[in-house]
């Protein structure tokens, strides 16, 4: 308890003697500086939502309006409207004061106009999403009106820079698709899965629905489409993440690994500090708002709303439902090193610690001596269990006390640090190195991650990184673009001297980190950590993961295919899944559709009518190589309309989600609804994403790509598949399914991948020597 006490900044006591007050100078002192702290970010906050509020026009533009008002009404020339005679009749007298007044209030009410006006034209402009749906090979030719929109959307986007939060007011709001058109589409979609007598089992059911209760629904839908800023994010959050009851750690979290191919320092304290101190720059650039937002095709602005909850952010459990609480400000972050807890100071003197500052106290961490208090050293696997567990324990165990105290201080730091004692290695001759540093990322040992916190950082004995993140929050693509944010900081400046510290000299001793202090010696408390410790356990065990790096060849040949990347891939992962199970299976693919305001995911179906007839091409060998050429191209084709669809609103899953969301609430029983909702997804696939950052050069820095991210499969007899298209010649695939399920396994999935995409090659210089004879043809007549 000497750590709890040691908190108090003071006390007070009154005794037969008289009255006495103790206080700490010190802890007051760093009070003070918070809450200095914290209204310098009110105050911030305020300001840039000022500037947000009036964007795309400039918060100076004001001053020049009200001049023109001021000069048109002293020269006698009447201010449009005549708004200055009105104003004037509303005050009390007609001196020169009042007459200046009356021209501040009609130059603001003319320049609310003019902002106004501009930003929903902006937001009519970005409605438009025909430049979506152009064609970009080489030769294409944009339509006029794409050219045109395209010209406007730059006078009004570019002319004045935007903050992080500034196209907020000017994105457009989630469509809702028409019944009959997500009908449609499904039925498509599922075709190649069912045959003749489900299909039209399943065409009944999708009619029935169409022409009884959908109507009804639709109606409640397109209210919440008026009234929500998004209809399906606040529900998709809830009911899919919040409402979930199943264990976050492989289930829901997903990972991150470092750039592998450059490796800075091998000094764990020192990478720690440096990445600290990254995180800590970009907490305060997103604070600021000075980020730049993402612009697609450097034009089309996507919707900033998810980097809100980056830091300071926990899902807290609950009985029936977890929450989301994102802290407004945090000063310190939780290191975990050994079983043991330590509260960090980050901020000290009025600003962030510098990296060599920060490097002291990982140290002092590093070298502690200190054990683990009875059930410390397995407390995190609490976070790693189910749900409704893990929120009865936080009831009985954590609700007062010491315990509560400290679990607060890890909820509410900025994030947390695992400093693990094993290496993160890569091995382009070990592959098996990888796999386990992917395994380290996704789950660790079941105990050295804190699941529920917005993201953990992890370091390795040594100093390669990698992340575990939460789901809720924000999707995957957020993640990464911090991620690269560190990786391109690290590649553009020399953070480390030649012994590997991290540079600089400290101006002062900063705070000592401070051991957290837990009350667990009792039978209920251990009980309740043994118990989720053997239940992470036995989770973690059943992962069978596969990190395999595609190096024959990269997005340089599928471009010189005239093939989208994505596409390509998509297709690979078809035929190697039918060549692994034996069928084809509802895939996932998640696409994003933060065009919108508050956007998230949307699905893509990439099993098509078009991939099915391909794949089964390449396993007929009388099928000609053109053919298999021609049916590979119209896949693809297929896939990006679909996912073009998926980005502007048109797909399938989350209408239908929303959909059976206000059946529940009507307790309107839909049989096609809820089989649609039930359809497992056996191959879960998703692209992360790079190049969000303009820091991010890879022709300069060829060695700064990540070797991306992954996640848990989804079905227990399924895969789930992240991939990263990592430069010219490298791919990255991640792959995850269960060992307890016998006819899945990661290994050989990989190897499918490897012969698909090796087959692919083939398929193409076949095709390219049978062009060649008829262009030399084709030459020779000319």
């Amino acid at each position: 308890m000497a750590e709890a006490h040691s908190a108090v900044a003071f006390s007070f006591s009154i005794t037969h003697e008289g009255w006495h007050l103790n206080y700490d100078r010190e802890v007051l002192n760093l009070v003070w500086q918070s809450g200095l702290r914290s209204w310098k970010k009110r105050l911030a906050r305020f300001r840039t939502g000022v500037r947000n509020g009036v964007y795309p026009a400039h918060l100076q533009s004001l001053w020049l309006v009200i001049a023109v008002a001021l000069a048109l009404h002293f020269t006698q020339r009447h201010v449009p409207f005549n708004l200055v005679s009105k104003f004037q009749t509303l005050l009390p007298g007609d001196t020169t004061g009042y007459q200046v007044t009356a021209c501040c209030l009609a130059g603001s009410f003319f320049w609310l106009c003019i902002c106004y006006t501009m930003r929903y034209s902006l937001k009519l402009l970005l409605m438009y999403k025909g430049w979506m749906y152009e064609k970009r090979a080489p030769g294409s030719k944009v339509s006029l009106p794409t050219r045109l929109w395209a010209l406007f959307v730059k006078v009004l986007a570019t002319w004045n820079k935007p903050g992080l939060y500034s196209f907020q007011g000017s994105l457009p709001r989630l469509p809702l698709p028409k019944v009959d058109e997500t009908m449609s589409r499904y039925l498509r979609s599922v075709r190649p899965l069912l045959d003749d007598s489900n299909y039209t089992r399943m065409e009944r059911l999708a009619k029935e629905f169409q022409d009884t209760i959908a109507p009804k629904l639709q109606r409640y839908l397109t209210l919440k489409s008026w009234w929500s800023t998004n209809y399906v994010s606040d529900w998709w959050e809830e009911y899919v993440y919040l409402r979930g009851r199943g264990a976050l750690m492989v289930n829901s979290n997903f990972y991150g690994i470092d750039a592998i191919f450059s490796h800075p320092t091998t000094i764990q304290s020192a990478r720690a500090a440096s990445v600290i101190h990254m995180l800590l720059q970009f907490r305060r650039i997103v604070e600021r708002q000075e980020l730049e937002p993402i612009l697609v095709q450097g034009l089309v602005p996507l919707c900033s709303w998810q980097y809100e909850r980056i830091f300071n952010t926990v899902r807290a459990p609950g009985v029936e439902t977890d929450k989301i609480i994102h802290y407004q400000d945090s000063n310190h972050i939780v290191v975990l090193h050994k079983g043991c807890y330590y509260k960090m100071i980050i901020y000290h003197n009025g600003r962030i610690l510098r990296p060599c500052e920060l490097q002291i106290q990982i140290e002092e961490i590093l070298n502690s001596s200190d054990k683990p208090q009875p059930g410390e050293e397995h407390l995190a696997s609490l976070t790693a269990s189910e749900r409704t567990k893990w929120a009865k324990v936080r009831e009985s165990i954590f609700a007062k006390g010491v315990n509560k105290t400290s679990l607060h201080l890890i909820e509410s730091a900025a994030f947390v640090l695992s400093l693990d004692t094993e290496p993160f290695e890569f091995d382009m001759a070990h592959p098996e190195k990888l796999d386990n540093y992917g395994r380290q990322m996704l789950h660790g040992n079941g105990y050295n991650r804190w699941f529920d916190k917005s993201f953990t950082v992890c370091v390795g004995s040594n100093a390669r990184i990698g992340f575990n993140a939460e789901h809720t929050w924000a999707d995957a693509p957020v993640m990464a673009h911090v991620w690269e944010f560190i990786v391109a900081e690290e590649a553009h400046m020399n953070r480390y001297d030649e012994n590997g510290n991290t540079l600089g000299i400290p101006e002062f001793e900063p705070p000592k980190p401070k051991r957290l202090a837990f009350d667990l010696d009792n039978k209920v408390a251990l009980d309740a950590i043994n118990e989720a410790y053997l239940s992470a356990q036995q989770l973690l065990n059943d992962v069978d993961l596969r990190c395999y790096v595609h190096s024959a060849y990269g997005k340089g040949l599928m471009k010189k295919c005239r093939l989208s990347p994505d596409a390509f891939l998509q297709m690979a992962l078809q035929l190697a899944y039918f060549r692994d199970a034996g069928k084809f299976s509802l895939t996932y693919e998640a696409s994003m559709t933060r065009l919108f305001r508050e956007g998230r995911t949307e699905t893509v179906r990439p099993c098509t009518i078009e991939s099915v007839a391909w794949v089964n091409a390449m396993s007929d060998p009388k099928c000609s190589v053109e053919k298999r050429v021609k049916l590979l191209n119209e896949a693809c084709e297929r896939h990006q309309l679909g996912y073009q669809d998926a980005m502007c609103g048109k797909g399938i899953d989350r209408h239908l989600f929303c959909l059976y969301v206000v059946s529940k609430y009507l307790e309107v029983d839909s049989p096609f609804l809820k089989e649609v909702l039930s359809e497992p997804w056996r191959l879960s696939t998703s692209q992360t994403p790079h190049g969000q950052t303009s820091k991010m050069d890879l022709k300069k820095h060829p060695n700064c790509i990540s070797a991306g991210g992954g996640f848990g499969p989804v079905a227990d007899d399924g895969y789930g598949v992240s991939y990263i298209v990592a430069g010219e010649d490298l791919i990255f695939f991640h792959i995850s399914s269960k060992k307890a399920c016998g006819t899945t396994s990661s290994e050989r999935f990989s190897q499918q991948i490897a012969r698909a995409l090796d087959d692919m090659k083939h398929l193409f210089e076949e095709y390219k020597k049978l062009q060649q004879p008829k262009s030399a043809a084709n030459g020779a007549t000319k």
